[in-house]
C-alpha cells in the first residue's frame, strides 16, 4: 500500500474530495480525513472519558483522546485528539486514527482498540511532520491508500482536480518558512557551497522529525544519527556532509521540542 495525500486550504474542500474517493468506490479503511479541531468548526464531538498513553518510540505523549463518536457513521470512525506540537485534530476513519497515532497522539482507547491493530503499512513516517505543519496552519488533508502505482497516479489526479496541494509542495513551503532562521546555523564556514550545505543540513533536520525516532532521548537515537551521517559522508566525501547532517539533526530535535512545548502551554 502507498499513501497518497492532498493538502487543502479548507475542511469543506477536503470533505468534497473525500466524497469523490467514496464514489470510486474506495473502502472506508483506505481513506482518512484530518482537519484542525477548532471551536465553532462543526467538528465538536461527544465527550467520553479521556485516556492517556505513550506510543512506542514516540516519547511522552502530550494529551490524549478527548472525544469520539459513539459509533460509526457511514462506516467511519470519528476521533478528536490532541497531537503533540499541533493541538486538537479531528480524524475520520481508522486510517486517520493510525496517522494521528504515528504523530504521537494517544488513540489506543478508541473503538475498542481497533486503531492499535489497524495496518499502517504505507503511512510515510518521514511525511508526518508535513501533515502536522499543515494542520497547525489551519489546513486539512485527505489520505487515500493505493494498492499500486497506477492507482496512486489516479488518486493524485483526483486530488489535483479537487484543488489539493501535494505533500511535496507543502514540504517546500514548510522549509521556506524556516530557511532564513536556519541559514545562520549552516552558513558559517569559509569557502562554503551554500546549496550543498543547506542540502545536508536539511537532510539532518528532517531526519530528526521522522515519526519513528523523534521525541526520544538523544542517546536512544545517537547510533542511528551517526550511521546516517557516515553513510552521507561516504556518498559525498570532502564536503563536510556528516558534520552538517548532525548539526541539522540536533536543530530538528530542538525544533520539535519547541513545538511540543508551545502546544502544551497553549
Amino acid at each position: 500500500m502507498k499513501a497518497v495525500t492532498g493538502v487543502f486550504r479548507s475542511a469543506s474542500d477536503a470533505e468534497r474530495a473525500l466524497a469523490q474517493f467514496r464514489e470510486l468506490p474506495l473502502p472506508e479503511d483506505r481513506l482518512a480525513l484530518l482537519t484542525p479541531s477548532t471551536p465553532g468548526s462543526g467538528r465538536a464531538v461527544e465527550a467520553v472519558p479521556t485516556v492517556s498513553g505513550e506510543q512506542p518510540g514516540m516519547g511522552k505523549t502530550i494529551g490524549a483522546v478527548v472525544g469520539a463518536a459513539a459509533g460509526f457513521s457511514g462506516g467511519s470512525l470519528l476521533v478528536a485528539v490532541l497531537v503533540p506540537g499541533v493541538g486538537a485534530v479531528t480524524a475520520i476513519g481508522l486510517l486517520g486514527a493510525a496517522a494521528l497515532a504515528a504523530a504521537g497522539a494517544a488513540v489506543g482507547g478508541v473503538a475498542g482498540g481497533k486503531s492499535e491493530n489497524f495496518m499502517t503499512d504505507g503511512l510515510p513516517g518521514d511525511e508526518i511532520f508535513v501533515y502536522e505543519d499543515a494542520l497547525r496552519n489551519g489546513r486539512s488533508m485527505v489520505i487515500a491508500m493505493a494498492e499500486d502505482e497506477p492507482e496512486a497516479a489516479r488518486f493524485r489526479e483526483l486530488l489535483d482536480t479537487e484543488g489539493a496541494e501535494s505533500v511535496d509542495a507543502a514540504r517546500e513551503q514548510w522549509w521556506i518558512g524556516l530557511r532564513s532562521a536556519e541559514k545562520e546555523h549552516y552558513s558559517t564556514r569559509k569557502n562554503q557551497n551554500v546549496g550543498n550545505d543547506e542540502k545536508f543540513y536539511r537532510l539532518g533536520f528532517e531526519s530528526a522529525l521522522h515519526a519513528r525516532t523523534r521525541g526520544k532521548k538523544l542517546p536512544q537515537v545517537l547510533a542511528e544519527m551517526n550511521s546516517k551521517a557516515e553513510e552521507i559522508e561516504r556518498e559525498y566525501p570532502r564536503m563536510d556532509a556528516a558534520e552538517l547532517f548532525r548539526k541539522g539533526y540536533r536543530r530538528g530535535r530542538d525544533y520539535y521540542e519547541q513545538l511540543c512545548n508551545a502546544s502544551k502551554a497553549a
